[in-house]
């Protein structure tokens, strides 16, 4: 009997293996120049309001990339201990405004049913289906164009998130979240976290100050975080199912893009581009990803997207199931105009 051929996710297993020493490294080479980011705004604001502005892209490149170091302790490859992973990640959570604990779970959810479509709503970009949207009614219809608008999406919709909604747990639970406390716990504890930091940071620079600094700050790193996610799972050719045909590896594979974003990119936003190798082992290291590329180079050309075609993914709105590809609403007008 001929032996197995092994699949993508058995064949990735082996990078796994968290390194503490490089862990730590990224750590320092990500909170460092993100302080001595922020704290150059403060220094800029006595020039001119408009450098220090200027200064908060940089500075916003790095609070993404502490989230995504937070993202990677939720996973639990970070550090080899599952305690580093949890208190990095909650301490982080101050920065971020994510409650850990209570992110961590609903992201589980997502690497767990992603790509299924009975299995939408907590941890996705909500997506219709054509013959869902064909069957909703005129304001089921307005809501969902309006949450599928750039404006929403990319701009008021993070900061809402980040800012208000993430201080309490509601939405995820009434979606079907279990958990008991866990959730309203781990929103209450990292509220008060960024409470405490609030008033330290107010107390060193005054509240003007502050607010000039971390507004732009934030509402910059939850606009380029929600961008990324966007684009790791919602371009044309992405890959939607229905059980019994869904499959974990399928949907990871050919549901998760490669972001293949400049080198600079690349090392702001933590690999994360590398998205399929990601879902087919959420195990390993974001510091280990390039590795999976130079030895599995065949991972480049699936589901690649560069800086220029990712941004004509905004234009993508509903899943064609008949046609097994994302389309945009002025499609959806030329293939149901009396629909539309």
């Amino acid at each position: 009997m001929s032996e197995a051929i092994p699949t993508w996710s058995q064949r990735l297993a082996r990078y796994r293996n968290p390194d503490n020493r490089r862990a730590i490294l990224e750590m320092a080479a990500t909170a460092v120049p993100f302080a001595a980011a922020w704290f150059t705004m403060w220094g800029l604001l006595q020039v001119s309001v408009w450098l220090a502005l200027l200064a908060a892209i940089p500075a916003a490149g790095f609070l993404v990339r502490l989230f995504l170091i937070q993202h990677d302790c939720g996973h639990m490859s970070f550090f080899s201990a599952r305690a580093a992973n949890d208190w990095t990640g909650r301490v982080l959570s101050v920065l971020t405004l994510t409650p850990y604990d209570f992110w961590k779970r609903t992201h589980a959810l997502h690497h767990a049913g992603h790509g299924d479509l009975e299995r939408r709503g907590i941890g996705d970009i909500q997506t219709m289906t054509v013959e869902e949207y064909s069957r909703s009614g005129w304001l089921s219809r307005l809501r969902y164009r309006l949450y599928r608008h750039p404006i929403i999406m990319f701009g008021l919709g993070p900061a809402y998130v980040f800012l208000l909604q993430y201080r309490l747990p509601i939405g995820a639970i009434e979606a079907g979240l279990k958990g008991g406390r866990m959730p309203w716990l781990s929103t209450a504890f990292t509220n008060l976290g960024i409470a405490a930091f609030v008033a330290f940071m107010i107390w060193l620079v005054g509240l003007k100050a502050f607010l000039l600094i971390q507004l732009p700050l934030v509402v910059i790193a939850a606009s380029v975080g929600v961008w990324l996610f966007y684009v790791q799972h919602q371009f044309e050719a992405t890959h939607w199912d229905r059980p019994p045909d869904w499959s974990h590896e399928d949907a990871a594979l050919h549901g998760s893009s490669y972001y293949d974003l400049p080198p600079v990119l690349m090392w702001l936003t933590a690999n994360i581009g590398v998205h399929h190798a990601h879902h087919l082992q959420s195990r390993i290291p974001f510091y280990k990803l390039p590795r999976v590329l130079k030895d599995y180079p065949e991972l480049k050309s699936i589901g690649r997207l560069t800086l220029w075609e990712s941004i004509k993914c905004v234009r993508l709105t509903l899943w064609d199931e008949s046609q097994k590809r994302m389309i945009s609403f002025r499609e959806y007008g030329k293939l149901n105009p009396a629909s539309a």
